[in-house]
């Protein structure tokens, strides 16, 4: 599977805390990670790892500290938007229209040029383009999730964020899932996973656990001399 993506971004999360109302589901969370990596996200369920995806898609305000997209520094919010893509935990595409309508709905709401021939692209690149004009209610949950990736990618994104991609899928879906986050990552994307999946997992390249909205763990803090959560 070939994909052509811009350069990557990377992103920066500085003293990062969240709360909803008396929860606190970030604690001054620190963490950067570089343009170009596949990280993964592990920790029990309410350890933050949906928040900081929605924190990093620029959906969820932090409620102090800073989040910075490295290579972004000159582009309005708006911009940093378009060029990232998140894949929820549920698909949520529109069972009502086709896969090609879903496509062209986000195209129109991104205010995507050559709208057409990007939806075209994207649904050859996740092997829907034989389904583009069947509803997404007549899909697999397999099929749903390539229609969310597809989904993600049509602003050609340089920041890929995934929320349990794996959910619900059997095993030829897992397995085309698992070929296309590699391809994703050859193609020189960043990718942060939140996963219980150590099958998926272990195509990253580095692991950070989350426990109470706080890092517990993270296998770059010892690549000395590089500064902690942060790897070339």
């Amino acid at each position: 599977m070939n994909f052509a993506l811009p350069t990557s971004l990377g992103v920066e999360f500085d003293r990062v805390e969240k709360r909803y109302g008396g929860l606190r589901a970030l604690r001054r969370l620190s963490l950067s990670i570089a343009p170009g990596e596949f990280v993964a996200l592990f920790g029990p369920n309410g350890s933050g790892k949906t928040t900081l995806l929605r924190m990093a898609a620029l959906l969820v305000q932090p409620t102090s500290g800073k989040v910075r997209h490295i290579g972004a520094e000159n582009l309005s919010p708006v911009d940093v938007r378009r060029r990232i893509g998140l894949v929820a935990h549920k698909a949520l595409v529109y069972d009502e229209l086709s896969a090609r309508e879903n496509l062209s709905f986000f195209a129109k709401l991104y205010a995507l040029d050559n709208a057409e021939e990007r939806v075209g692209r994207v649904l050859g690149a996740v092997g829907l383009a034989h389904r583009a004009g069947d509803a997404a209610g007549t899909f697999s949950r397999g099929m749903r999730q390539r229609l969310a990736i597809a989904r993600a990618l049509i602003s050609e994104p340089r920041l890929l964020l995934f929320d349990e991609p794996a959910t619900g899928l059997d095993r030829q879906g897992r397995e085309w899932l698992e070929q296309t986050l590699t391809g994703l990552h050859e193609a020189g994307a960043t990718l942060i996973m939140s996963t219980h999946d150590d099958s998926v997992a272990s195509l990253a390249g580095r692991s950070i656990w989350l426990r109470a909205g706080r890092l517990e763990r993270d296998t770059a803090a010892a690549d000395a001399p590089l500064e902690r959560g942060v790897r070339q």
